[in-house]
């Protein structure tokens, strides 16, 4: 396929353009800079810029930009960073597919969302059909998934990409732990009750692809693994396999402290399973948390 794909330097999308060009795809990349490379094409979706020739050879398209939610310490401006930096940029990919003629249209459109549209579910069980919840992540996400509606509009298979937490010891929210649980300080983090809808990055890798080829899929799909589990858990997997204790929980009075407003997000229990992959027959090569973990530690 011909896949034109935004977001294509961040912590998903450098192993998502891996892979797809492993696969055998013609990649085209979407940047804010000048074009350094053939494959590259200058937009600036802050303006709401792109040109539609760009648009018109690909088969797909793929957008995971947005800027980092647990990057930096948040604030207002970095709160405004995060919606405007997701939303802009779907809308812009979303409007200029809509503005193509019927027979220039890509017949997909991926587009990240993630699992904060559920907000906080306690103990509760969601799959795609959930309700938005509430707080600052859930509120994006309802404005981030609006955003792609032109283009669904105008007959595009629409994906939206609600990703849990993908584990990869070189980022997203299992590298900073690593550190303190090697040096024996790791633990839960507040009360350790909240669930976490893990996925390795393997299957969300292999999760991606098989959306792509499956065009009988649309609408909300929940990219996260099978069997969540609570920070408890994880923090007494993660040990287990590093060999060290977890003694040392977090007070959720530390973690408002260090992350300002991530902190209440952080603390925010998710029980999300993945219903449309599921029913959809997708082979998970790693169903539970050991063999995720050790996949991401080892490979």
């Amino acid at each position: 396929m011909r896949i034109l794909m935004a977001g294509v330097s961040g912590f998903l999308g450098t192993r998502l353009v891996d892979r797809l060009t492993a696969d055998g795809h013609q990649l085209t990349r979407l940047v804010r800079h000048p074009p350094r490379k053939p494959d590259e094409r200058q937009w600036n979706p802050s303006a709401a810029q792109l040109d539609p020739a760009v648009v018109v050879d690909a088969d797909a398209v793929v957008n995971l930009a947005g800027a980092g939610v647990g990057d930096r310490r948040w604030n207002d401006e970095y709160k405004r960073l995060i919606r405007s930096s997701r939303v802009d940029t779907t809308t812009t990919l979303a409007i200029t597919i809509a503005g193509l003629a019927a027979a220039d249209r890509p017949a997909a459109m991926l587009n990240a969302s993630a699992v904060g549209w559920y907000g906080n579910t306690g103990d509760r069980v969601v799959e795609e059909d959930s309700p938005a919840g509430e707080g600052f992540l859930a509120d994006v996400c309802r404005v981030w998934e609006a955003a792609t509606r032109p283009a669904e509009d105008a007959g595009v298979r629409v994906v939206r990409l609600r990703t849990g937490l993908p584990l990869d010891r070189a980022g997203g929210m299992l590298k900073p732990q690593l550190l303190p649980f090697r040096l024996g300080v790791g633990g839960k983090l507040g009360s350790g009750r909240q669930w976490l809808p893990w996925i390795s990055m393997r299957d969300w890798l292999d999760a991606v692809a098989f959306l792509l080829a499956r065009d009988d899929l649309a609408g909300p799909v929940n990219v996260a693994g099978p069997n969540p589990v609570t920070n408890a858990e994880f923090a007494r997997e993660l040990a287990r396999q590093l060999h060290r204790p977890a003694i040392m929980p977090v007070p959720a009075l530390a973690l408002k402290i260090a992350l300002g407003g991530f902190a209440h997000e952080a603390l925010t229990s998710a029980r999300v399973l993945p219903g449309v992959l599921t029913k959809a027959g997708f082979a998970w090569a790693h169903r539970d948390l050991p063999s995720a973990l050790h996949a991401a530690l080892t490979e």
